[in-house]
């Protein structure tokens, strides 16, 4: 999937455990841990924004895009 989802990036910059941002976030941890490996195929708005409240950053920290490598090609 091209849209990369860098949680655990902002979780070890903050030094807070996924338990942590999952209760301030208001979210189980089973559906953060969807969110943050990837196999989550939407998020609402007022998630992202609570996860970009309790994280302190901008949603271009948790979210970014990366173009598909079609099979066989070769990179770069």
């Amino acid at each position: 999937m091209p849209i990369i989802v860098d949680i655990d990036v902002m979780l070890a910059k903050r030094k807070m455990p996924v338990g942590v941002l999952a209760e301030r976030v208001g979210i189980t941890p089973a559906n953060l841990a969807v969110l943050k490996n990837g196999r989550a195929k939407a998020v609402r708005f007022t998630t992202l924004e609570a996860l970009c409240e309790v994280l302190e950053c901008q949603p271009g920290d948790l979210l970014r895009w990366e173009a598909e490598v079609p099979e066989g090609a070769l990179p770069g």
